[in-house]
């Protein structure tokens, strides 16, 4: 018997997502310890996933690109979290259905070679290295003559994209709430990088600059308010505003958080789910609770500095 506990992400934005000097997306994230996706995975001769989940689907294609004929295994989904909520549970089901098959079968994979089998991180690497090293992290995206289309993952065909830096994250509390609400998915998804890219150059710029002069020299020198700050700025530029501006309902949550005094307040990825840092977690999860008026969940945690829990 196998068992695999995930981490979850937060996607704090896409970099560029205008692409003229050759590259597109890039990315940087933060992995959570909870929630989690567990399962528990035994070799069989048939195919069969079980579990009250919305990913027994997913877990089964997944599979089913590693398994050749007369392999079988039995995965069951012990915990889980929805998808298209911005925590990234589609990668991480994926990801460890595909990482049961190679440990059960000794196929000898790397979770980057798992990833392009099955099909994930092919605009945001930050979910497969979340998987893998867990941590901050930051993707390099891809060159655009070979993706040569402005692609959310879910349609994109190309391997992960290069990690660039990953870091131990600071242990601070992060505020996380989870709105009664879906963000974009499928082909909703797929219009929207069409309607919105390429983004104007100048915000791309600016957001580097945010990244590169406030964001990463914050992390290095634990500043959480100088962090924070640049995460509330970065809200505002870019893909990440496009992506807000679909999410009112978010958008408001993030202003309550920071007027009642978070350093500073994101979405994940295309929302609904809004992340805060500050000093007092217990006033930021009142605040958000009373925002949400129970129509959600809320909840706090840390970063995860470790990847995917195989024992």
């Amino acid at each position: 018997m196998l068992q695999i506990t995930t981490p979850s992400r937060l996607h704090l934005t896409l970099i560029d997502m205008n692409a003229s000097i050759g590259r597109v997306d890039g990315s940087i994230g933060i992995t959570l310890d909870k929630p989690v996706i567990k399962i528990n995975a035994q070799k069989s001769d048939i195919l069969e996933i079980t579990g009250c989940s919305e990913h027994i689907g997913r877990m089964r294609n997944s599979a089913m690109s590693l398994l050749t004929d007369g392999e079988g295994i039995r995965i069951s989904i012990r915990e889980d979290y929805p998808s298209h909520i911005g925590l990234g549970s589609g990668t991480q089901a994926a990801l460890a259905a595909g990482m049961a098959v190679n440990k059960l079968y000794d196929l000898g994979l790397s979770v980057h070679e798992i990833a392009v089998k099955v099909g994930r991180g092919g605009t945001s690497g930050i979910g497969v290295a979340a998987f893998e090293n867990g941590g901050f992290i930051l993707d390099g995206g891809h060159k655009f003559s070979q993706k040569k289309a402005f692609l959310p993952s879910a349609a994109s065909k190309l391997p992960p994209a290069p990690v660039l830096l990953r870091t131990d994250f600071p242990d601070w509390d992060i505020v996380v709430a989870v709105p009664e609400q879906k963000g974009a998915s499928q082909e909703n998804e797929v219009n929207i990088f069409r309607e919105k890219c390429p983004v104007p150059l100048h915000e791309v710029e600016k957001l580097s600059h945010v990244i590169l002069m406030q964001l990463l020299p914050a992390l290095v020198e634990e500043d959480i308010a100088a962090f924070g700050k640049s995460i509330s700025a970065i809200q505002e530029l870019g893909f990440k505003r496009q992506e807000v501006h679909l999410q009112p309902l978010s958008k408001y949550l993030m202003e309550a958080l920071r007027d009642g005094g978070a350093y500073g307040a994101g979405m994940s990825s295309f929302g609904p789910t809004v992340y805060a840092f500050g000093e007092d977690k217990e006033n930021l999860e009142k605040i958000a609770d009373d925002f949400l008026e129970g129509k959600g969940q809320v909840f706090s945690t840390k970063a995860r500095n470790g990847g995917a829990i195989i024992v």
